[in-house]
């Protein structure tokens, strides 16, 4: 378990303690898991980051990578969202590093929501939650809003359609409180909340405090040409003037670490991860210039998902953010060219 874990997220990070539980995770990798030792079997310890093993986030959907360890019991599986070529990647999960990764999205989450507990509403269907030991990524990212949640209410009958709203019972839902969480994929809320919400339903909404959350899905808004301040201010029009919108990012192949975007636009790095910027072309590191995204935690224990090269393009942003947040930051630009187009965290 990451000592890491027990400090506030956003504060300045100790390195030589970051570095000396990548080198205990990486080695327990390289002893549990054949696939990854083969991929790296040259590592060796070091105490610069830049230089630990790594997998591109494409190799999740050809190799369903396990770690075998005394005391790891896997259970289920989490599957990406589709994809153009239809193909997820699948990550096994363990009962430590669930645990490990509750804790980790709970202390970020708390610090861009605070603590209140409240009614969640989940722009999805209860069918999403996959029997058979499968969840998928969307489920999987409104359920790490669940230890903010009073109790959790999902909208959609079907959860591919935002016409299948249980309206009568969100509005029955609606008159017992004042205060709500609601969670939704970026487009499925603009579509459900601008589109397909029924007039009664945002009478009943009207003045309540909302807090939404949000997470991918920017693509198709784009090219409807909706901007991001436009998204904010259409959706918590109407509502209490303390209702807020969070963006956040996050790979079903970093579970457990997700990124809001803070007051001042930028995405914060937990004390328990890292984000390197490499050259596409050559993989070198850099500093304060453009490069594809390599997220790393400390939190993966049953399959090495711990250290993914991303297909997203970004910076890291020097100095003090104005939100008062400490530690490293990054903003995103855009996709490396011809990647292909996720559904789990497209920008």
């Amino acid at each position: 378990m990451s000592s890491l874990l027990n400090l506030s997220p956003y504060e300045e990070r100790q390195d030589e303690i970051f570095v000396k539980e990548l080198v205990e995770l990486t080695a327990h990798h390289i002893a549990g898991c054949r696939e990854y030792a083969q991929i790296w079997s040259n590592w060796r310890p070091s105490d610069n980051v830049t230089s630990f093993p790594f997998l591109h986030v494409g190799t999740f959907k050809s190799i369903r990578f396990k770690t075998d360890a005394a005391g790891l019991k896997h259970q289920r599986v989490l599957k990406s969202s589709a994809t153009s070529t239809g193909v997820s990647s699948q990550i096994l999960l363990d009962q430590r590093s669930v645990e490990l990764q509750s804790r980790s999205s709970s202390a970020i989450l708390a610090s861009f929501l605070g603590t209140e507990r409240r009614p969640l509403i989940v722009l999805d269907g209860a069918g999403g939650l996959r029997a058979g030991g499968e969840v998928t990524a969307r489920i999987a990212a409104a359920l790490t809003l669940k230890p903010f949640a009073s109790d959790i209410f999902f909208l959609l009958r079907d959860s591919a359609d935002p016409k299948t709203g249980k309206w009568d019972e969100l509005i029955r839902l609606v008159e017992k409180h004042d205060s709500f969480l609601v969670y939704g994929f970026t487009y499925m809320l603009w579509t459900t909340w601008m589109h397909e919400m029924p007039p009664k339903v945002l009478r009943a909404l009207r003045g309540k405090r909302i807090q939404f959350v949000h997470s991918g899905g920017w693509k198709k808004l784009e090219r409807d040409r909706i901007t991001r301040e436009e998204f904010n201010k259409s959706i918590i029009a109407g509502l209490d003037p303390d209702s807020r919108v969070t963006d956040f990012y996050g790979l079903v192949e970093q579970v457990g670490v997700i990124y809001p975007l803070c007051e001042a636009g930028f995405r914060h790095i937990p004390i328990w991860a890292d984000v390197i910027v490499r050259d596409p072309w050559t993989l070198d590191s850099l500093e304060s210039r453009d490069g594809q995204l390599q997220l790393i935690n400390l939190l993966a224990w049953g399959a090495p998902y711990h250290n993914v090269l991303t297909e997203d393009v970004g910076r890291t942003i020097p100095g003090i953010c104005v939100c008062g947040r400490k530690g490293k930051r990054f903003e995103f630009v855009g996709r490396v060219p011809k990647a292909e187009v996720r559904g789990c965290a497209n920008v």
